[in-house]
């Protein structure tokens, strides 16, 4: 297990705790490291092209006249 993917799980697991503690500030810091860290990783480069895309053809969509 790389460094990177140990620092994900521990604050995965950090805001999953935080959140059964009902501690809401910490369990949202310890869920943006995660996302940060996630997203420096070439899974998160690869989810940020998909979520780029999705967006893309939701805006297409609904300039285009929405669903036919």
């Amino acid at each position: 297990m790389s460094v990177m993917t140990a620092l994900i799980v521990f604050s995965a697991l950090a805001a999953v705790i935080c959140t059964k503690a009902r501690a809401a500030g910490p369990a949202v810091f310890f869920g943006v490291v995660a996302v940060a860290l996630l997203s420096a990783t070439p899974v998160g480069a690869e989810l940020r092209e998909f979520a780029s895309a999705v967006a893309e053809q939701a805006s297409r969509a609904s300039t285009e006249g929405g669903a036919r």
